[in-house]
């Protein structure tokens, strides 16, 4: 296929869908799939990747269009995204947006009052509502 990387098998596209994370359909009865055994991935963006392996899941290679095919249409990955997470765990980027945790607010008057009393707006909100009325109550006793 290419000198980079090994010849991929059945066997290597399912580690790959192992090592990300995808879950194995199961049919109507709540048994898996028996003709192809098959994954299926949700994206952050509420896409769903579908792949399907042919049984036996062994060491047969994929031809090099079956594979070109399958990485572009199905994966949705590069050959050496395919290989870190298959060979290395390495799960690909598939553009989530970040995850900001949402931050516990310190309320107006609160700001306010700390302001009157010469605290840096930065350093209140570093602070959470609780650590703002202890800072507060603590200029207030001085």
């Amino acid at each position: 296929m290419s000198e980079k990387h090994p010849v991929p098998t059945r066997e290597d596209h399912d580690d790959f869908c192992a090592g990300e994370g995808w879950e194995l359909v199961r049919g109507a009865t709540g048994k898996p799939v028996t003709h192809h055994k098959t994954y299926e991935l949700e994206l952050w963006d509420g896409r769903i990747l579908r792949t399907r392996i042919s049984r036996p899941v062994d060491r047969t290679d994929y031809s090099a269009r079956m594979w070109s095919h399958i990485l572009r249409e199905q994966l949705e990955v590069s050959s050496d995204e395919f290989w870190r997470c298959a060979k290395g765990g390495v799960k690909p980027d598939r553009g989530a947006p970040e995850v900001v945790p949402p931050r516990k607010s310190v309320p107006l008057y609160l700001v306010r009052e700390l302001t009157r009393l010469g605290v840096p707006e930065a350093d209140i909100l570093a602070l959470d509502a609780a650590g703002a009325a202890r800072l507060y109550a603590d200029l207030l006793a001085n």
